[in-house]
């Protein structure tokens, strides 16, 4: 299995922003990145002979880039990360290689400004990863 944390610590990986976190954080520093759990669409894909059968999964995340109060320094920081995303070679988290990385939107989406007047953007991935045995 993959946590939210996993994936977090994986992130932090990329050098990009100076607080990442999982979950919701009330008061949210400049240059931050969350990790959320984002809604799965469709069935399960699970192979004929079931789940043990089944050798891959998939975990579904949003990831929010709370950056600063200036719009044009948060697009930035947003497409640093999504282009280190499109360059990304041979990932494993959590001892699950991870076979494909699906970027579901285009672009990271402007989502505009929280209730302090920072400028937010995010981008929606799918990490397709190989399964384990789980105890």
């Amino acid at each position: 299995m993959i946590t939210l944390a996993n994936i977090r610590d994986w992130i932090k990986s990329l050098d990009i922003g100076e607080n990442l976190y999982i979950g919701k954080l009330d008061n949210k520093k400049d240059k931050s990145v969350g990790i959320y759990q984002r809604e799965g669409y469709g069935g399960v894909n699970m192979a004929i002979g079931g789940i043990d059968a089944t050798k891959t999964a998939v975990k579904s995340i949003s990831i929010l880039i709370h950056w600063n109060k200036n719009a044009n320094e948060t697009e930035q920081a947003a497409q640093s990360l999504y282009d280190k995303l499109l360059r990304i070679k041979d990932v494993t988290i959590n001892d699950h290689h991870i076979d494909y990385l699906y970027l579901a939107v285009p672009e990271p989406v402007d989502i505009g400004t929280d209730d302090k007047g920072v400028y937010e953007r995010v981008i929606w991935i799918d990490l397709y990863y190989q399964r384990k045995e789980e105890n």
